[in-house]
């Protein structure tokens, strides 16, 4: 199979849409809202499999100290192919050397990131408010 991982912005709304409503994402809900923020991001690496995107992440940060990765996710037809990975990778180029870099996992992602190199942040409790559902 022939991903292509780029820095690539010039997404269809609809392609964005959907990629979340495939993986049952809440934001998938607020189209609008959620290309916009894609838009806005630090960084914005997406997948594509020939003209189709399967996954992609994005990064939020102040460029110089601090970075959070909110979104990274895969099309479900393409999952556990390393597309996640090569995203990331293609993050650690940017970011790996940052003084803190920061994202929220649960369930299986976890383990994900953990192969990445995150590490539970000492005894900090994750705290939000959430308009979504699928946690």
């Amino acid at each position: 199979m022939d991903i292509t991982i780029s820095e690539r912005r010039d997404i269809k709304p609809e392609e964005i849409i959907n990629l979340y409503q495939a993986n049952k994402w809440s934001s998938a809900d607020k189209p609008v809202e959620l290309y916009n923020a894609l838009s806005n991001s630090h960084s914005l690496i997406t997948a594509w499999h020939n003209e189709r995107l399967v996954g992609l992440g994005n990064a939020i940060s102040d460029g110089h100290l601090v970075v959070y990765y909110p979104h990274l996710l895969i099309h479900p037809d393409y999952q556990g192919k390393g597309i996640g990975k090569m995203i990331m990778d293609k993050m650690q180029e940017k970011y790996s050397s940052f003084h803190m870099q920061m994202l929220t996992a649960d369930g299986d992602a976890t383990e994900f990131y953990k192969k990445m190199g995150f590490l539970r942040a000492g005894n900090t409790e994750p705290m939000w408010i959430y308009k979504g559902n699928e946690h």
